[in-house]
């Protein structure tokens, strides 16, 4: 008898899970595995629009995610198991950096500043962006004493860390929108232990973060940070034909026979007498499998596992299913513009900015996508990616697309000087899309594992686990598989 499998949700995180298992599975056993995915398409978040446009050209716009880190190794990996490797884009090296609005002007975030750490002090020094008395304050970062909840095992928030080191200012106006455009979160209630784990033991085992800055550089390990300001954009690649490229490539592999689109499951229960997991569907009343990877965003899984009746397994089920619906999400738009390059007054030579909210603006970030991969607009068009929302300003997801499009258009002509009518424009939005891990999340993640391994043939995996981002879920994705 063959081994069945079901996986239900088609994300990023169940299609990767689904062509390991199939990878993994030994030749002698036959594998009967079926994905389950409630919407019309698979890939969750990420996906790609190719647009022509008459006697203009083509563009490639990316709508979720535009490129994958290479640390972890794990989506590289995971693009050599596909044989992707010759469509890779290295993002253009003359234009990396990134930029952060100060008083309504676009300035250079510091050279060699990544996240919250100073690998070249002195550009921090001479930058605008902060006072005499701010960049004083980070000067007596390595006379700060670790906070109590800096020690092992404990937890605090990025707001509260970065303010006992760094300095309120440091927070607003550097920390805090570089950390936002990331994560979509409230700096103050973002753990630190499940966004930035490094930086913790930084100051753990040095004591400050300009001694672990430093003993860093002794070793030559900053070399890449050095060369970066906000993001190590060397270590990032993209595909071609944009990130569906990616999505394309998993659906081919895993197979169009064992993909049901528009296939909502509405319960699973476990069948004692044949250890089995009974899936029903809005379009199948009961399928039976050997095992179940729950892959679904954490509101779905905690519904499904709620409906859980099987004698012993109701406390665990229920358990890890008040932990799930425990985990707030956050939503965004991305209002994705082509315009003419002429049409822009200040048009930056970086791959894009961030917007601290003490700005008092209406957009988290903006992304030149075509400054970083060149074949994706026309030479004589630039893409301009608007992000908006988020857990901080989620009142402006009530505009409608138009009017997000005209938020947009308004503040790029505010900031950079956008004036006329664009080529494209399209909205996407990624509602309850981006969990948000505040503090405590590592330990509620714990419990939740601890409960769903008392539920027999059932995993797990989903990026409200752990890994926001291509590389870390293609990891534990893989993981999952080679555990089954």
């Amino acid at each position: 008898m063959p081994r069945s499998i079901a996986v239900l949700g088609g994300g990023l995180s169940g299609l990767v899970t689904a062509f390991y298992l199939q990878k993994f599975h030994s030749a002698d056993q036959a594998l009967d595995l079926q994905l389950f995915e409630a919407g019309s398409r698979v890939g969750g978040v990420i996906g790609t629009r190719q647009v022509d446009v008459p006697d203009v050209g083509t563009f490639t716009l990316d709508m979720g995610a535009d490129m994958f880190a290479l640390d972890p190794p794990h989506a590289m990996q995971l693009v050599k198991d596909l044989s992707l490797e010759d469509q890779l884009l290295t993002p253009d090296a003359d234009r990396a950096g990134a930029l952060v609005v100060h008083r309504g002007k676009l300035q250079p975030i510091p050279d060699g500043f990544v996240l919250m750490r100073a690998t070249k002090p002195w550009q921090l020094l001479t930058t605008p962006i902060l006072s005499p008395a701010a960049k004083l304050r980070f000067l007596a970062e390595r006379f700060i004493k670790p906070l109590a909840s800096d020690l092992p095992d404990q937890d605090v928030s990025v707001g509260q860390f970065v303010r006992h080191r760094l300095g309120e200012e440091m927070l607003q106006r550097l920390v805090g929108p570089l950390v936002a455009g990331i994560y979509t979160a409230d700096v103050e209630k973002l753990s630190m232990n499940a966004t930035m784990a490094p930086i913790v033991k930084m100051v753990q085992q040095h004591g400050s973060l300009a001694k672990a800055t430093l003993s860093r550089k002794k070793g030559d390990n900053d070399k890449a940070e050095r060369s970066s300001a906000g993001a190590r954009y060397s270590k990032f690649r993209g595909f071609r034909n944009g990130m569906q490229q990616l999505i394309d490539a998993l659906s081919e592999q895993i197979g169009e026979q064992a993909i049901d689109l528009n296939t909502p499951v509405e319960s699973i229960q476990w069948d004692v007498a044949r250890n089995k997991w009974l899936v029903s569907t809005a379009k199948q009343s009961e399928q039976a499998f050997d095992s179940v990877v729950v892959a679904t965003p954490s509101a779905v899984a905690a519904k499904l596992l709620r409906g859980v009746k099987a004698g012993k397994l109701i406390k665990p089920a229920v358990d890890a299913a008040d932990e799930l619906a425990a985990i707030e999400a956050s939503s965004a738009a991305i209002v994705v513009l082509a315009v003419r390059k002429d049409q822009v007054e200040r048009l930056p030579r970086k791959f894009g900015f961030v917007v601290p909210l003490i700005e008092g603006r209406k957009v988290l970030a903006v992304s030149f996508a075509s400054h970083k991969y060149a074949v994706r607009a026309p030479e004589d068009h630039v893409i301009i990616r608007v992000f908006i929302g988020g857990s901080m300003q989620p009142e402006l997801l009530e505009n409608s697309d138009a009017g997000l499009i005209e938020l947009a258009k308004q503040e790029l002509a505010d900031l950079i000087g956008l004036k006329g009518q664009e080529t494209i424009s399209q909205v996407v939005r990624w509602n309850d899309a981006m969990p948000q891990y505040h503090v405590g999340h590592l330990t509620r993640v714990e419990r939740i594992r601890s409960a769903v391994d008392q539920l027999p043939n059932l995993w797990m995996v989903n990026n409200a686990m752990g890994g926001v981002g291509i590389a870390p879920l293609s990891g534990i994705a893989k993981q999952t598989a080679e555990e089954m």
